[in-house]
């Protein structure tokens, strides 16, 4: 038995796999995210990705396997890109800033499917639940360490670590989950902005305080990604 991050192709080309199935997995964000997943079917993602139902069966065994690659996608772009921003980034305040940018500047670029992780991951299967699950509580892991560092340079007060993670988690989910709202007050580096001014900057100490200010400067308030290093 196949392990169930597994998804079986009848093509053996890896890029034409990656290919193909890119443009089946945008399709099927779209329907999902405006029909639901129950609702949507095999034939309507073959249309709107402009293949036949046939192709689609060689690419995904069913629209379980679409659903998790769907889900996956997004997940591995923050365990990717994350680590990715924060290299080069050594003061711990501006680490913990970077990671929320990088993690609300995925999020608005997978607007859809960032919601779709919220409305559709119950209807996986168990065990390809558990690996999405699995999976955001990595990420998690990475912002618990961005905060500890924080705490333990003493830029931070002593916090809840968990907790505090999982409220800037749903603060850079919110972008995606409330956009039709969000987007008549705020632009992305504005949303950015607020949510520090809000679930970070209370917490900071003196220390931590200077530094996001000089963070704030150099990354003109957001309005470009945070880059570089603040002096302890």
């Amino acid at each position: 038995m196949s392990s169930p991050e597994h998804v079986a192709s009848a093509v053996s080309d890896p890029r034409l796999v990656e290919e193909r199935r890119a443009g089946i997995l945008d399709a099927a964000v779209r329907l999902f995210a405006e029909h639901g997943y129950y609702v949507t079917t095999i034939q309507q993602i073959a249309r709107a990705s402009g293949v036949s139902i046939g192709l689609i069966y060689q690419y995904f065994g069913d629209k379980d396997d679409i659903l998790f690659l769907s889900l996956r996608r997004v997940l591995d772009r923050y365990e990717t890109e994350i680590p990715a921003r924060l290299e080069g980034v050594g003061h711990p305040v501006d680490r913990l800033c970077t990671a929320v940018w990088a993690y609300c500047a995925i999020v608005d670029e997978l607007r859809q499917a960032a919601v779709l992780t919220y409305r559709s991951t119950g209807s996986l299967r168990a065990d390809r639940r558990a690996l999405i699950q699995q999976a955001e509580l990595r990420t998690n892991r990475l912002l618990e360490g961005c905060v500890r560092d924080c705490v333990e340079g003493g830029f931070m007060r002593p916090i809840d670590e968990f907790l505090l993670v999982y409220q800037l988690v749903m603060f850079c989910h919110a972008w995606a989950l409330k956009h039709w709202a969000m987007r008549e007050r705020f632009d992305l580096a504005g949303y950015v902005s607020g949510g520090i001014a809000l679930l970070v900057e209370p917490f900071l100490t003196a220390r931590g305080r200077s530094a996001l200010a000089a963070l704030r400067r150099r990354s003109r308030d957001f309005s470009a990604a945070p880059a570089g290093a603040a002096a302890v």
